[in-house]
């Protein structure tokens, strides 16, 4: 992953004008013979995929398609890369935009960083062995290391580290992710990465939780997989992964090498931050290769996701048909030997996410055969990815993913206020609710406020994301709570007491008020330097802190100052801009590396989430 969170831590000779009319006839018309069936050709879908659908759709109203390019321009998105699985083959794959501003096109065989895509193709690797009777799921690691052990403590000894566990990110394992490396600086081995010790600049991996319990994303436990299967077959992970998994898949453009091979940097799509502008230090070396490592396409992907499927019915060299169905049952929530699932039981599929530094990606793949997968080098990518994804999901018809149908209904203005008002969800954060004109706005707090509509007397809708909110009423009439649909996550909430409601809806109103001016929250930039401080030493000063960044940097201190440490004296802290959800991003130049920080207050000024992103 590229981000290491300190929180759970976007001619002719027709006028403008004309252009304009021209384009959104276009589109309409486009969507029009869409909805009337499925499009008839492989030409057709393609040329709907580039018309962008809105994350929610409202009966009577055409719904306003955004072409890809102009997508891809407003959030500094330099290139994009996309193949298509239809009825159990790559039907298309093509590349948009550039791979590097004034470079060449992005093609169908452009590479990019997988990111954590990574994991579950090295997973098969591990699987691999696992049909060749080398290794056990349920077996402690330490039985299979050699070259290094996992430190027991009090944890292990309760329950010991399985590979079960590592795949499936249950092994209680630290480092959520990392940042990887600059081309030219020296890098360090998989043992000092596992110890956290120069010139590794992520903290130790270690067990802070008793295996098994639950699920918390560790990338940290894919590196100790790394070095266990390096231990067991005695044969260097590029060359096994080539062997036992990319060329039986036919994944021919792929690899594992870090750093990538000088003479293949051709092939590359150059990685970009957030504002469109290329890492000076160009792609980063991940010597992390198992979580973070691959470099791949689009339609190698698909083979990767098309390999499992075949490996299901049995007709697969890499895992056999038992261990194919193993990879894809949940183990802990929704998550499998390496895929992340989902679905009904008619129609399953197994998806991954990937953040590097300059990189976003995204494969969803149907057991039947359908899937996608996005490839991007920006930073801003994952707002590309989900558009795409979206949008597939919408012209070949899955049954998720796609954005739902609402339908509008009228309510006089002075009926909302009834329903303005803070209140504290389930599992610990608050949605706050405001009213804006005649309309009302409604956000979790510390996420970017949503505009919400009217879909009957009580429910309400947004159209920028799939949020569906539904509020309780007594028999007076009074909203006493409130049940908050957000894609497939729902959760309740009661209404806060009124001195309660002051205080939060006046942290929003400044909040608000603080993104218009783009002014940093006061003391944003003195937290930053406090906890910089706290974490080198060891030391923090958890008051600076709401309860659960407190009870995190607890969890994870160790890992924590190594990698603050390790980055030497802070120099200089600038500050760049208030995101739109109200965090201030800073730039951050330290002795030894450059990041850019989002740090979040909450309303009584304490850290409620800080991420260093390498710049």
């Amino acid at each position: 992953m590229g981000s290491l969170p300190i929180c759970q831590l976007s001619a002719g000779s027709l006028q403008p004008g004309a252009m304009k009319t021209f384009l959104a006839i276009g589109l309409t018309l486009f969507f029009a013979a869409a909805s009337a069936g499925a499009p008839s050709t492989t030409e057709d879908r393609i040329r709907q995929v580039q018309g962008l659908v809105p994350p929610v759709l409202v009966n009577g109203e055409p719904p306003k398609l955004q072409p890809l390019a102009a997508r891809m321009a407003e959030l500094k998105v330099p290139g994009v890369s996309v193949a298509v699985i239809h009825e159990g083959r790559v039907e298309w794959a093509r590349g948009f935009g550039l791979t590097q501003t004034g470079g060449p096109p992005v093609t169908e065989k452009t590479l990019f960083q997988a990111a954590s895509i990574s994991k579950p193709v090295f997973a098969l690797a591990v699987l691999h062995q696992v049909d060749a009777g080398k290794l056990d799921l349920d077996k402690n690691v330490n039985d299979y290391l050699k070259s290094w052990k996992l430190p027991e403590n009090d944890l292990t000894r309760q329950k010991p580290v399985t590979l079960r566990e590592t795949l499936t990110h249950s092994a209680g394992l630290t480092v959520h992710g990392f940042p990887g490396y600059a081309a030219d600086t020296k890098l360090p081995d998989v043992k000092q990465i596992l110890d956290g010790t120069p010139p590794a600049n992520t903290g130790a991996i270690r067990v802070d939780t008793v295996p098994g319990t639950r699920w918390n994303y560790s990338g940290g436990g894919y590196v100790l997989t790394q070095l266990l299967l390096a231990d067991v077959t005695g044969v260097p992970l590029t060359k096994l992964m080539r062997d036992t998994v990319l060329t039986p898949l036919g994944m021919t453009l792929s690899t594992y090498e870090q750093p990538l091979p000088a003479a293949r940097l051709n092939e590359v799509a150059m990685p970009h931050d957030g504002d469109g502008q290329a890492l000076r230090e160009g792609p980063h070396v991940y010597p992390e290769m198992a979580p973070a490592g691959l470099w791949t396409t689009p339609t190698d992907l698909a083979r990767y996701a098309l390999g499992v499927r075949s490996a299901l019915d049995g007709k697969s060299k890499v895992i056999s048909a038992k261990t194919a169905r193993a990879m894809l049952t949940p183990v802990i929530g929704q998550q499998g030997l390496g895929p992340q699932l989902g679905g009904s039981p008619a129609r399953r599929f197994f998806s991954h996410g990937g953040a590097n530094a300059g990189y976003r990606c995204m494969l969803v793949a149907y057991e039947d055969g359908e899937g996608a997968v996005v490839m991007t080098n920006s930073d801003a990518g994952d707002e590309i990815a989900n558009d795409l994804i979206r949008t597939i999901a919408h012209v070949y018809q899955w049954p998720d993913f796609a954005p739902p149908t609402r339908t509008l209904a009228r309510m006089e203005p002075d009926a909302l206020q009834r329903f303005v008002g803070v209140y504290d969800l389930d599992e610990g954060s608050t949605y706050v609710v405001r009213r804006e004109g005649d309309h009302l706005v409604g956000s979790v707090l510390g996420n970017r406020p949503v505009a919400l509509a009217p879909s009957s007397d009580r429910q309400f809708f947004a159209r920028e994301v799939n949020v569906l909110v539904d509020f309780e009423l007594n028999a007076d009439g009074a909203v006493t709570s409130v049940h908050h649909k957000f894609g497939g996550w729902e959760r309740n909430g009661h209404r806060a007491d009124e001195s309660r409601t002051r205080g939060v809806l006046a942290f929003v109103e400044q909040t608000a008020q603080r993104i218009k001016d783009q002014k940093p929250a006061p003391g944003s930039d003195a937290a930053i330097r406090k906890v910089v401080s706290g974490l080198a030493s060891g030391k923090p000063d958890y008051d600076v802190f709401d309860a659960s960044m407190a009870q995190f940097t607890r969890q994870s201190l160790a890992g924590l100052q190594s990698f603050v440490a390790s980055q030497g004296e802070l120099k200089t802290l600038t500050f760049r801009k208030v995101t739109d959800e109200g965090a201030d991003e800073f730039d951050v130049d330290f002795e030894k590396a450059a990041f850019r920080v989002i740090i979040a207050l909450d309303e009584q000024g304490k850290v409620a989430g800080m991420n260093f992103f390498p710049r």
